[in-house]
């Protein structure tokens, strides 16, 4: 489901990420979304990137949103913590393309963007790509039911 002007977008970011984030949040306001600002509150270098990331993939997870924006420096340490979550599709996009092919393909829920590999310019770009593309669905739904299903395995079973 591609998120709608109104919609609230959880967002949150550590240390790292916390100026684009700022940034993000004046656009989408800017855009007609309502964001939910789950921290950090501050640029404080000793938060750490776990501490933001599991409680928005947490409610993600438990469906009390649609869809959330990640930030850390890399990207890469709030994506593993995401997509431990079962129904959590975090996508790692430092372009517009791949954000794009993010929601086509695999019905990404949660953007994920490496604040410092990227411009404010290009983070908006991201964004705004994002949340106006539609999942294909299609022979991409199948393979999605597959990440979820394995998911839903645990962690012992996922692998078998």
């Amino acid at each position: 489901m591609t998120a709608a002007p109104g919609e609230t977008i959880l967002i949150a970011a550590d240390h790292a990420g916390f100026d684009l984030k700022q940034k993000l949040i004046d656009e989408l306001g800017r855009e007609g979304y309502k964001a939910e600002d789950l921290g950090a509150p501050a640029e404080k270098p000793d938060d750490d990137y776990p501490d933001y990331a599991h409680p928005l993939a947490h409610k993600i997870s438990r469906g009390d949103a649609q869809r959330g924006i990640l930030l850390c420096g890399s990207g890469i340490g709030v994506d593993i913590v995401a997509n431990r979550y079962p129904h959590v599709r975090a996508a790692l996009s430092w372009m517009p393309e791949i954000a794009e092919l993010s929601r086509r393909h695999n019905n990404s829920n949660v953007l994920v963007i490496p604040s410092r590999f990227v411009s404010t310019d290009e983070a908006v770009e991201i964004m705004k790509r994002w949340l106006t593309t539609e999942f294909e669905g299609g022979r991409h739904e199948r393979r999605v039911a597959k990440i979820d299903d394995a998911a839903e395995m645990g962690e012992a079973d996922a692998g078998s």
